[in-house]
């Protein structure tokens, strides 16, 4: 006698594979995913200036990640990455703080 008829282990399978999924969808939506996003679920690179550095910033239109990469000319390079939670660094040379929420919007402080 089988321990676990045909049914019970079929319907166990389908749980374990629609929890599987519901938790993929959650981490895709919180944006703890961002290497599993396909390219075109990203925005277009949106330039702009700010605290007289260059910025470059783009937004996934599948869950909460945004990403940005700010220059100061050659001199220095900072790439944020807002995957589901704020992102910050600090700049070396000009002492800036820069902040990326997951919805795209940078701001800077110079300290």
């Amino acid at each position: 006698m089988p321990l676990m008829s045909r049914r019970s282990r079929a319907a166990a399978l389908g749980f374990l594979a629609a929890a599987l999924f519901a938790f993929t969808g959650l981490c895709f939506f919180q944006g703890k995913t961002p290497g599993l996003l396909p390219e075109g679920s990203w925005g277009a690179w949106r330039s702009g200036d700010i605290a007289g550095w260059s910025t470059h910033i783009r937004v996934n239109t599948w869950s909460q990640a945004a990403e940005a990469r700010i220059n100061w000319g050659k001199a220095e390079a900072i790439e944020l990455n807002a995957y589901g939670k704020t992102a910050r660094d600090t700049t070396v040379t000009h002492r800036t703080v820069f902040t990326l929420t997951p919805d795209g919007k940078l701001t800077a402080q110079r300290s």
